[in-house]
């Protein structure tokens, strides 16, 4: 048996949900904006970003059927849910690292990274240095980076063992 290395990229974004009065939610952790994301679930587009990496990692997409039900039939809107989920399908793959880059214009979410973070390794069980977490406002090239929503980049690193 031999440790290699694997990794994967997971993207989700959400615009600002306008007409509801709705709480924002990023990495688990409710942040103080005026308003909230557009989902059937939460709306928390990090744990969405951290749910597609592990899905990357697995090949079992757990984001789109198996969260819609978990969301539209079972009322769990909750998206720690939906990434405990895709955690299962891990097939002895190890995280080990988790990167994200958060691209906004606002809120500001330098106060919140540390909490973030924290919450975060909590869920996967790893040292909050074992979480990084970046932001930015793109210079406002895109939609984000204008304010109309938030978009999050994330990239997964696991170890597996395989037989040589």
């Amino acid at each position: 048996m031999k440790s290699v290395s694997v990794c994967a990229i997971g993207q989700d974004s959400h615009r600002f949900d306008l007409q509801n009065k709705k709480d924002l939610f990023l990495g688990g952790i409710l942040i103080p904006y005026e308003h909230g994301l557009l989902a059937n679930s939460d709306g928390d587009v990090l744990l969405h970003a951290l749910t597609n990496a592990v899905s990357g990692l697995s090949g079992k997409n757990i984001l789109g059927a198996a969260a819609d039900k978990l969301c539209l039939e079972d009322n769990i809107k909750d998206s720690s849910v939906y990434l405990l989920e895709s955690l299962k399908h891990l097939n002895g793959i190890q995280i080990i690292h988790v990167s994200f880059s958060i691209e906004c214009l606002k809120p500001k979410l330098a106060d919140y990274i540390d909490r973030i973070k924290a919450s975060v390794a909590a869920l996967l069980d790893l040292p909050s240095d074992n979480i990084g977490v970046t932001a930015t406002t793109g210079e406002g090239l895109t939609a984000f980076g204008r304010g109309e929503g938030i978009a999050v980049l994330c990239i997964v690193t696991g170890i597996k063992e395989i037989n040589l």
